[in-house]
């Protein structure tokens, strides 16, 4: 049996929790930090790091203003270039993708990137 014909279940599949379930489902007990765009911050993430030489020193800050989110990206120094590009071209790909992404969570963002 090849694995194609194999059935998948609930546990095969990558999945985005909501932070209702992701606060429920950790381990240590700690609830999880209210995120108002959980998907598009997870999009977010999967590009930036994607991208970048060190992906341990990508953090993504999630904030609320004005009915709006804006998810402030920061890099470390060196693949600050990287992620930006040539006259800002990967960055506003990095933008048009992730405001897709943030019509499943329903909500409009904006993205930063901070030095």
């Amino acid at each position: 049996m090849s694995e194609l014909d194999q059935d998948l279940t609930e546990e095969d599949v990558n999945r985005v929790d909501s932070p209702e379930t992701a606060a429920a489902s950790q381990d240590d007990g700690h609830a999880a930090a209210y995120d108002p765009a959980p998907i598009a911050t997870s999009v977010l993430d999967v590009l930036v790091t994607s991208l970048v030489g060190d992906p341990d020193a990508v953090r993504i800050d999630p904030i609320e203003q004005r009915g709006r989110v804006r998810l402030e990206v920061r890099v470390g120094p060196e693949d600050m270039g990287r992620v930006i590009g040539k006259r800002g071209r990967v960055a506003n790909a990095i933008r048009t993708v992730v405001r897709a992404a943030a019509v499943r969570d329903e909500v409009e963002v904006d993205i930063e990137f901070e030095d």
